[in-house]
Protein backbone atom coordinates (compact mmCIF):
# COMPACT_ATOMS: atom_id res chain seq x y z
CA UNK A 1 0.00 0.00 0.00
CA UNK A 2 0.88 3.40 -0.57
CA UNK A 3 0.26 6.60 1.26
CA UNK A 4 -2.06 7.74 -0.96
CA UNK A 5 -4.03 4.66 -0.90
CA UNK A 6 -5.13 4.89 3.12
CA UNK A 7 -8.39 5.44 3.76
CA UNK A 8 -8.59 7.67 6.51
CA UNK A 9 -11.89 8.07 8.95
CA UNK A 10 -11.42 10.99 11.52
CA UNK A 11 -13.17 9.32 14.83
CA UNK A 12 -11.79 12.89 16.89
CA UNK A 13 -12.53 16.30 15.58
CA UNK A 14 -14.63 19.40 16.61
CA UNK A 15 -17.05 21.79 15.47
CA UNK A 16 -17.08 25.03 15.96
CA UNK A 17 -20.81 25.88 16.26
CA UNK A 18 -22.27 28.98 14.41
CA UNK A 19 -25.07 31.16 15.64
CA UNK A 20 -27.37 29.65 13.90
CA UNK A 21 -27.98 26.40 15.91
CA UNK A 22 -31.17 26.73 17.36
CA UNK A 23 -32.50 28.90 15.26
CA UNK A 24 -34.67 26.15 13.41
CA UNK A 25 -34.80 23.58 15.80
CA UNK A 26 -35.45 25.08 19.18
CA UNK A 27 -39.53 24.50 20.05
CA UNK A 28 -41.13 28.08 20.27
CA UNK A 29 -41.82 27.79 23.52
CA UNK A 30 -38.22 27.98 24.43
CA UNK A 31 -37.04 30.05 21.67
CA UNK A 32 -36.62 33.06 23.77
CA UNK A 33 -34.35 31.69 26.40
CA UNK A 34 -31.91 29.34 24.40
CA UNK A 35 -28.47 30.15 23.94
CA UNK A 36 -27.35 32.85 21.80
CA UNK A 37 -23.74 33.91 20.44
CA UNK A 38 -22.86 37.64 21.09
CA UNK A 39 -20.03 39.64 20.90
CA UNK A 40 -18.87 40.95 24.18
CA UNK A 41 -18.84 44.88 23.83
CA UNK A 42 -16.16 45.06 26.52
CA UNK A 43 -13.77 42.22 25.17
CA UNK A 44 -14.75 42.42 21.23
CA UNK A 45 -15.22 38.50 22.13
CA UNK A 46 -17.53 36.32 20.98
CA UNK A 47 -19.64 33.84 23.75
CA UNK A 48 -22.62 32.01 23.78
CA UNK A 49 -24.70 33.47 26.41
CA UNK A 50 -27.95 32.47 28.34
CA UNK A 51 -30.17 32.57 31.09
CA UNK A 52 -27.72 30.12 33.04
CA UNK A 53 -24.88 31.45 32.39
CA UNK A 54 -22.22 32.14 29.98
CA UNK A 55 -19.67 29.98 27.85
CA UNK A 56 -16.81 31.42 26.78
CA UNK A 57 -16.13 29.88 22.83
CA UNK A 58 -12.79 27.84 23.22
CA UNK A 59 -11.42 29.29 19.91
CA UNK A 60 -8.27 28.09 20.75
CA UNK A 61 -9.95 24.96 18.92
CA UNK A 62 -9.26 27.12 15.77
CA UNK A 63 -5.57 27.90 15.87
CA UNK A 64 -4.51 25.22 13.15
CA UNK A 65 -4.04 27.33 10.46
CA UNK A 66 -3.38 30.31 12.21
CA UNK A 67 1.16 31.23 12.95
CA UNK A 68 2.56 29.93 15.75
CA UNK A 69 2.99 33.65 17.24
CA UNK A 70 -0.59 33.38 17.45
CA UNK A 71 -1.54 30.76 19.12
CA UNK A 72 -1.25 31.88 22.12
CA UNK A 73 -4.08 34.39 21.49
CA UNK A 74 -7.07 32.76 20.83
CA UNK A 75 -9.38 34.32 17.91
CA UNK A 76 -12.00 36.12 19.58
CA UNK A 77 -14.73 35.75 16.84
CA UNK A 78 -15.84 33.30 14.18
CA UNK A 79 -14.37 35.88 11.56
CA UNK A 80 -10.90 35.35 12.95
CA UNK A 81 -10.88 32.09 12.42
CA UNK A 82 -10.62 29.15 9.63
CA UNK A 83 -14.01 28.77 7.92
CA UNK A 84 -13.76 25.35 8.18
CA UNK A 85 -14.27 25.21 11.50
CA UNK A 86 -17.53 26.41 11.63
CA UNK A 87 -18.97 25.82 8.09
CA UNK A 88 -19.82 21.96 7.25
CA UNK A 89 -19.20 23.04 3.14
CA UNK A 90 -15.83 24.45 3.76
CA UNK A 91 -14.80 22.10 6.32
CA UNK A 92 -15.43 19.09 3.86
CA UNK A 93 -13.11 20.73 1.50
CA UNK A 94 -10.77 20.96 4.20
CA UNK A 95 -11.24 17.43 4.75
CA UNK A 96 -10.65 16.78 0.88
CA UNK A 97 -7.64 18.57 0.96
CA UNK A 98 -6.26 16.69 4.01
CA UNK A 99 -7.43 13.20 2.54
CA UNK A 100 -9.85 12.68 5.17
CA UNK A 101 -13.72 10.83 4.10
CA UNK A 102 -15.08 11.16 7.47
CA UNK A 103 -15.25 13.11 10.66
CA UNK A 104 -17.05 12.37 13.88
CA UNK A 105 -17.08 15.74 15.26
CA UNK A 106 -17.33 16.41 19.05
CA UNK A 107 -19.19 19.72 20.67
CA UNK A 108 -17.04 22.64 21.40
CA UNK A 109 -19.24 25.63 23.77
CA UNK A 110 -21.61 22.78 24.64
CA UNK A 111 -18.54 20.44 26.51
CA UNK A 112 -17.67 17.44 26.00
CA UNK A 113 -19.78 16.47 27.58
CA UNK A 114 -22.71 18.77 27.47
CA UNK A 115 -22.15 20.38 30.66
CA UNK A 116 -22.98 24.02 29.45
CA UNK A 117 -26.88 22.50 29.25
CA UNK A 118 -26.60 20.99 32.41
CA UNK A 119 -25.96 24.24 34.44
CA UNK A 120 -29.38 25.48 33.96
CA UNK A 121 -31.68 25.04 36.56
CA UNK A 122 -34.51 24.66 34.24
CA UNK A 123 -33.99 20.92 33.56
CA UNK A 124 -37.06 21.20 30.91
CA UNK A 125 -35.26 24.05 29.17
CA UNK A 126 -31.94 22.43 29.64
CA UNK A 127 -33.43 19.00 27.86
CA UNK A 128 -35.19 21.42 24.81
CA UNK A 129 -32.01 23.42 24.38
CA UNK A 130 -29.96 19.95 24.28
CA UNK A 131 -32.53 18.20 21.93
CA UNK A 132 -32.51 21.05 19.72
CA UNK A 133 -28.79 21.00 19.24
CA UNK A 134 -28.55 17.33 19.18
CA UNK A 135 -31.10 18.02 15.96
CA UNK A 136 -28.73 20.83 14.28
CA UNK A 137 -25.92 18.27 14.48
CA UNK A 138 -27.60 15.43 13.05
CA UNK A 139 -29.17 17.24 10.81
CA UNK A 140 -27.60 20.41 9.56
CA UNK A 141 -23.91 19.74 10.40
CA UNK A 142 -23.79 15.84 9.62
CA UNK A 143 -27.06 15.56 7.03
CA UNK A 144 -25.28 18.31 5.05
CA UNK A 145 -22.64 15.73 3.83
CA UNK A 146 -24.17 12.15 4.02
CA UNK A 147 -21.23 9.93 3.72
CA UNK A 148 -18.38 12.63 5.19
CA UNK A 149 -19.99 12.73 8.73
CA UNK A 150 -20.70 10.55 11.59
CA UNK A 151 -22.92 11.99 14.25
CA UNK A 152 -22.21 12.55 17.21
CA UNK A 153 -24.98 13.57 19.61
CA UNK A 154 -24.65 14.79 23.41
CA UNK A 155 -25.85 13.30 26.26
CA UNK A 156 -27.65 14.89 29.16
CA UNK A 157 -25.60 14.06 31.76
CA UNK A 158 -27.23 14.92 34.56
CA UNK A 159 -29.93 12.55 34.64
CA UNK A 160 -29.64 8.93 33.63
CA UNK A 161 -33.14 8.32 32.34
CA UNK A 162 -33.34 11.23 30.31
CA UNK A 163 -29.90 10.02 28.58
CA UNK A 164 -31.49 6.77 28.04
CA UNK A 165 -34.48 8.05 25.92
CA UNK A 166 -32.04 10.83 24.02
CA UNK A 167 -29.82 7.72 22.82
CA UNK A 168 -33.23 5.88 21.64
CA UNK A 169 -34.38 9.29 20.57
CA UNK A 170 -31.39 9.93 18.19
CA UNK A 171 -30.35 6.78 17.22
CA UNK A 172 -33.94 6.69 14.88
CA UNK A 173 -32.32 9.77 13.94
CA UNK A 174 -29.21 8.21 12.76
CA UNK A 175 -27.09 8.71 15.77
CA UNK A 176 -24.81 5.68 16.34
CA UNK A 177 -22.56 7.47 19.27
CA UNK A 178 -23.18 9.59 21.99
CA UNK A 179 -21.19 11.44 24.23
CA UNK A 180 -20.73 11.49 27.87
CA UNK A 181 -18.33 11.86 30.54
CA UNK A 182 -15.21 10.42 31.66
CA UNK A 183 -15.99 11.25 35.51
CA UNK A 184 -19.64 12.16 36.03
CA UNK A 185 -19.41 12.31 39.23
CA UNK A 186 -16.79 15.25 39.41
CA UNK A 187 -20.03 16.90 38.07
CA UNK A 188 -22.31 15.74 40.87
CA UNK A 189 -23.80 13.34 39.06
CA UNK A 190 -23.96 9.32 39.81
CA UNK A 191 -20.49 8.00 39.65
CA UNK A 192 -19.87 5.38 37.04
CA UNK A 193 -19.96 2.21 39.79
CA UNK A 194 -23.16 3.40 41.44
CA UNK A 195 -25.15 1.51 38.48
CA UNK A 196 -27.99 4.75 38.40
CA UNK A 197 -26.11 5.13 34.47
CA UNK A 198 -27.32 1.19 33.65
CA UNK A 199 -30.40 2.30 31.72
CA UNK A 200 -28.08 4.74 29.64
CA UNK A 201 -25.91 1.79 29.27
CA UNK A 202 -28.45 -0.73 28.53
CA UNK A 203 -30.16 2.31 25.94
CA UNK A 204 -26.77 2.12 24.06
CA UNK A 205 -26.92 -1.53 23.71
CA UNK A 206 -30.25 -2.01 22.62
CA UNK A 207 -29.46 0.62 19.62
CA UNK A 208 -26.27 -0.72 19.07
CA UNK A 209 -24.71 2.81 19.82
CA UNK A 210 -21.58 3.64 20.69
CA UNK A 211 -20.33 6.06 23.78
CA UNK A 212 -17.89 8.24 22.95
CA UNK A 213 -15.68 9.67 25.89
CA UNK A 214 -13.21 12.20 25.25
CA UNK A 215 -10.70 13.62 27.33
CA UNK A 216 -11.28 16.68 30.12
CA UNK A 217 -14.93 15.78 29.37
CA UNK A 218 -14.83 16.04 33.75
CA UNK A 219 -14.12 18.51 36.19
CA UNK A 220 -11.35 16.31 37.69
CA UNK A 221 -8.87 17.99 39.28
CA UNK A 222 -5.40 18.16 36.74
CA UNK A 223 -1.99 18.80 38.73
CA UNK A 224 -1.52 21.47 35.93
CA UNK A 225 -4.08 23.48 37.42
CA UNK A 226 -1.73 24.13 39.97
CA UNK A 227 -0.07 27.61 40.92
CA UNK A 228 3.32 28.42 38.86
CA UNK A 229 2.98 24.87 36.94
CA UNK A 230 3.58 25.73 33.26
CA UNK A 231 1.18 25.35 30.12
CA UNK A 232 2.96 22.58 28.82
CA UNK A 233 2.45 20.95 31.26
CA UNK A 234 -1.51 21.07 31.53
CA UNK A 235 -1.41 20.21 27.39
CA UNK A 236 0.27 17.12 28.38
CA UNK A 237 -1.18 15.74 31.08
CA UNK A 238 -5.07 15.39 29.75
CA UNK A 239 -4.47 12.92 27.39
CA UNK A 240 -3.68 10.31 31.06
CA UNK A 241 -7.49 11.00 31.84
CA UNK A 242 -8.44 8.07 29.43
CA UNK A 243 -6.16 5.89 31.90
CA UNK A 244 -8.46 6.05 34.79
CA UNK A 245 -11.62 6.43 33.12
CA UNK A 246 -10.80 3.18 31.47
CA UNK A 247 -9.95 1.60 35.08
CA UNK A 248 -13.25 2.77 36.24
CA UNK A 249 -15.15 1.48 33.50
CA UNK A 250 -13.41 -1.84 33.61
CA UNK A 251 -13.77 -2.46 37.41
CA UNK A 252 -17.38 -1.11 37.12
CA UNK A 253 -20.09 -4.01 37.66
CA UNK A 254 -22.07 -2.46 34.31
CA UNK A 255 -19.26 -3.93 31.83
CA UNK A 256 -20.56 -7.08 33.31
CA UNK A 257 -24.13 -6.53 32.88
CA UNK A 258 -24.00 -5.33 29.38
CA UNK A 259 -21.52 -7.40 27.36
CA UNK A 260 -22.17 -5.77 24.24
CA UNK A 261 -21.52 -1.79 25.30
CA UNK A 262 -18.72 -0.11 22.90
CA UNK A 263 -16.18 2.80 24.57
CA UNK A 264 -14.44 4.67 22.66
CA UNK A 265 -11.77 6.95 24.63
CA UNK A 266 -11.46 10.20 22.11
CA UNK A 267 -8.01 11.77 22.22
CA UNK A 268 -6.18 9.30 24.95
CA UNK A 269 -3.78 8.01 22.43
CA UNK A 270 -2.83 4.16 22.92
CA UNK A 271 0.79 4.01 24.14
CA UNK A 272 -0.80 3.99 27.74
CA UNK A 273 -2.36 1.08 27.16
CA UNK A 274 -0.13 -2.40 27.43
CA UNK A 275 1.15 -1.00 30.95
CA UNK A 276 -2.44 -0.46 31.98
CA UNK A 277 -3.21 -3.77 30.55
CA UNK A 278 0.08 -5.28 32.76
CA UNK A 279 -1.33 -3.67 35.99
CA UNK A 280 -4.94 -4.99 35.69
CA UNK A 281 -3.50 -8.46 34.78
CA UNK A 282 -1.68 -8.56 38.03
CA UNK A 283 -4.43 -6.85 39.84
CA UNK A 284 -6.96 -9.49 38.91
CA UNK A 285 -4.45 -12.62 39.24
CA UNK A 286 -2.33 -11.90 42.40
CA UNK A 287 -4.57 -9.78 44.37
CA UNK A 288 -7.58 -12.88 45.08
CA UNK A 289 -8.48 -11.57 48.15
CA UNK A 290 -10.69 -8.62 46.57
CA UNK A 291 -12.40 -11.14 44.74
CA UNK A 292 -12.96 -9.33 41.27
CA UNK A 293 -15.21 -10.51 39.07
CA UNK A 294 -15.02 -9.60 34.90
CA UNK A 295 -17.69 -12.33 34.30
CA UNK A 296 -15.15 -15.20 33.18
CA UNK A 297 -13.11 -12.75 31.04
CA UNK A 298 -9.14 -11.10 32.04
CA UNK A 299 -8.90 -7.11 31.92
CA UNK A 300 -7.14 -7.71 28.83
CA UNK A 301 -10.29 -9.75 27.23
CA UNK A 302 -12.07 -6.89 28.68
CA UNK A 303 -10.34 -4.28 27.14
CA UNK A 304 -10.50 -6.24 23.38
CA UNK A 305 -13.97 -6.79 23.70
CA UNK A 306 -15.63 -3.23 25.22
CA UNK A 307 -12.65 -0.83 24.14
CA UNK A 308 -11.79 1.59 21.06
CA UNK A 309 -8.27 3.86 21.70
CA UNK A 310 -8.17 6.89 19.65
CA UNK A 311 -4.99 8.62 19.11
CA UNK A 312 -3.55 11.57 17.03
CA UNK A 313 0.03 10.65 16.88
CA UNK A 314 1.03 7.53 18.90
CA UNK A 315 3.90 5.87 17.52
CA UNK A 316 4.64 3.59 20.28
CA UNK A 317 1.52 2.33 20.69
CA UNK A 318 1.63 1.54 16.76
CA UNK A 319 4.73 -0.96 17.91
CA UNK A 320 2.87 -2.47 20.72
CA UNK A 321 -0.46 -2.44 18.83
CA UNK A 322 -0.54 -6.43 19.05
CA UNK A 323 -1.09 -5.96 23.15
CA UNK A 324 -3.79 -3.06 22.75
CA UNK A 325 -5.11 -5.22 19.71
CA UNK A 326 -5.44 -4.79 16.58
CA UNK A 327 -9.29 -4.37 16.12
CA UNK A 328 -9.05 -1.65 19.26
CA UNK A 329 -7.18 1.07 17.59
CA UNK A 330 -8.16 3.71 15.51
CA UNK A 331 -6.94 7.25 13.98
CA UNK A 332 -8.02 10.59 14.80
CA UNK A 333 -7.05 14.42 12.74
CA UNK A 334 -8.38 16.67 16.12
CA UNK A 335 -9.17 19.45 13.61
CA UNK A 336 -8.86 22.11 14.01
CA UNK A 337 -7.45 21.74 17.80
CA UNK A 338 -3.31 22.80 17.51
CA UNK A 339 -2.59 19.40 18.52
CA UNK A 340 -4.40 18.10 14.77
CA UNK A 341 -1.87 17.49 11.87
CA UNK A 342 -3.80 19.29 8.99
CA UNK A 343 -3.33 19.73 6.25
CA UNK A 344 -0.60 16.97 6.86
CA UNK A 345 -2.04 14.24 8.38
CA UNK A 346 -1.46 11.53 6.08
CA UNK A 347 1.92 11.87 5.51
CA UNK A 348 2.91 12.13 9.51
CA UNK A 349 0.61 8.87 9.96
CA UNK A 350 2.40 6.97 7.12
CA UNK A 351 5.89 8.20 8.68
CA UNK A 352 4.50 5.99 11.87
CA UNK A 353 3.13 3.39 10.10
CA UNK A 354 5.80 2.91 7.79
CA UNK A 355 8.26 3.04 11.07
CA UNK A 356 5.63 0.51 13.01
CA UNK A 357 5.89 -2.08 9.79
CA UNK A 358 2.67 -2.20 9.61
CA UNK A 359 1.00 -4.90 7.32
CA UNK A 360 -1.66 -3.81 4.79
CA UNK A 361 -4.49 -5.36 6.70
CA UNK A 362 -3.16 -3.71 9.65
CA UNK A 363 -3.45 0.00 8.14
CA UNK A 364 -6.91 -0.26 6.90
CA UNK A 365 -7.90 -1.61 10.34
CA UNK A 366 -6.23 1.47 11.72
CA UNK A 367 -7.29 3.93 9.49
CA UNK A 368 -11.23 3.31 9.10
CA UNK A 369 -12.32 -0.92 9.59
CA UNK A 370 -12.21 -0.36 13.22
CA UNK A 371 -14.36 3.06 13.37
CA UNK A 372 -16.25 1.80 10.95
CA UNK A 373 -17.01 -1.13 12.64
CA UNK A 374 -17.13 0.55 16.40
CA UNK A 375 -19.52 3.40 14.79
CA UNK A 376 -21.69 1.06 12.79
CA UNK A 377 -20.44 3.62 9.81
CA UNK A 378 -20.02 2.53 5.93
CA UNK A 379 -17.42 4.36 4.23
CA UNK A 380 -18.09 3.26 0.59
CA UNK A 381 -21.87 3.35 0.67
CA UNK A 382 -21.67 6.51 -1.39
CA UNK A 383 -18.58 6.45 -2.82
CA UNK A 384 -16.18 3.79 -4.16
CA UNK A 385 -13.01 2.44 -2.17
CA UNK A 386 -11.19 4.22 -4.78
CA UNK A 387 -13.04 7.83 -4.53
CA UNK A 388 -12.61 7.60 -0.65
CA UNK A 389 -8.54 7.19 -0.44
CA UNK A 390 -5.82 9.77 0.17
CA UNK A 391 -4.95 10.65 -2.59
CA UNK A 392 -8.48 10.25 -4.88
CA UNK A 393 -9.91 13.15 -2.12
CA UNK A 394 -7.10 15.13 -2.28
CA UNK A 395 -7.25 15.55 -6.10
CA UNK A 396 -10.46 17.17 -6.34
CA UNK A 397 -9.24 19.84 -3.94
CA UNK A 398 -6.51 21.49 -5.55
CA UNK A 399 -8.11 24.82 -5.00
CA UNK A 400 -7.93 24.81 -1.57
CA UNK A 401 -6.27 27.51 0.51
CA UNK A 402 -3.92 26.27 2.60
CA UNK A 403 -1.84 29.24 3.72
CA UNK A 404 -0.72 29.87 7.55
CA UNK A 405 -3.00 33.09 7.92
CA UNK A 406 -3.46 35.55 10.62
CA UNK A 407 -6.31 36.49 12.74
CA UNK A 408 -6.69 39.57 10.76
CA UNK A 409 -6.24 38.28 7.44
CA UNK A 410 -9.25 35.62 8.13
CA UNK A 411 -11.22 38.23 9.88
CA UNK A 412 -10.65 40.76 6.35
CA UNK A 413 -11.75 37.81 4.32
CA UNK A 414 -15.00 37.05 6.65
CA UNK A 415 -16.07 40.89 6.28
CA UNK A 416 -15.17 40.76 2.92
CA UNK A 417 -18.05 38.14 2.29
CA UNK A 418 -21.00 38.29 4.80
CA UNK A 419 -20.03 41.74 6.20
CA UNK A 420 -18.57 42.81 9.97
CA UNK A 421 -19.57 40.02 12.64
CA UNK A 422 -22.96 40.49 14.64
Amino acid sequence: MKMEEMVLISVDDHVIEPPTVFDHHIPARWADRAPRLRVDEATGMQNWVWEAGVAITPFICAVVTLPPEEWGYDPGTLAEMRPGCWDSDLRVRDMDANGVLASMCFPSFAGMAGNFFAESADRELAYACLQAYNDWHIDEWAGSHPGRFIPLPISPIWDPRLAAEEVVRVARKGATAITFSEAPESFGYPSIHSGEWDPFFAACCDEDVTVAIHIASSKTQNPAEQPDVPVEVSSTLPCWNALACAANLLWSKSLVKFPDLKIALSEGGTSWVPGFLDRMERQFSLQKWMKSDLGGLTPTEMWHRHFLGCFICDPSGLLLRDRIGIDNIAYEVDYPHSDCTFPGSPEELWEHLEFAKCSDVEIDKITHVNAARFLRFDPFEKRTRSESTVGALRSTASDVDLRVRSKADYKKSYEETYGSIA
